[in-house]
């Protein structure tokens, strides 16, 4: 008598759930789709970064140029340069400005192709090489 009665029970349970599972998947909306919620993505900060002259002369001075994207004003920047595989800071520093640009005069004895870049404000640009002979 008690394993009909456990039968019936959970014959009448599982309609119940599978009636009510039934009735909540007819009620949501067939075309809905779920939408994902995404955090606002922070802008990266990028420089750029432009030598004045393509070669010059040892201890020539030149300028170098550039912007700087999602980089507050008066933010510190540096010229480097690869020595070997590593990226060395030369004592070249300037501040952006309040219209997000900079300028540098620099002055480079190394002979030969020089590789550079602009690092700061947790942005490095794009290489860019200067000969000089």
């Amino acid at each position: 008598m008690n394993s009909t009665f456990r039968l019936v029970s959970a014959a009448a349970l599982t309609t119940a759930l599978v009636a009510g599972a039934t009735a909540t998947a007819v009620a949501a909306p067939v075309d809905a789709a779920p939408t994902a919620v995404t955090a606002p993505t922070a802008a990266k900060p990028a420089l750029t970064a432009k030598a004045s002259v393509a070669s010059v002369s040892a201890w020539q001075e030149f300028r170098v140029t550039g912007k700087a994207t999602d980089i507050a004003a008066d933010t510190k920047v540096t010229l480097q340069q690869k020595q070997g595989a590593k990226w060395v800071s030369l004592p070249a520093t300037v501040v952006v400005n309040k219209s997000h640009a900079y300028s540098m005069r620099v002055k480079l004895g190394i002979k030969g192709r020089n590789a550079l870049r602009i690092a700061g404000g947790g942005a490095v640009s794009p290489e860019f090489t200067v000969m000089v002979r």
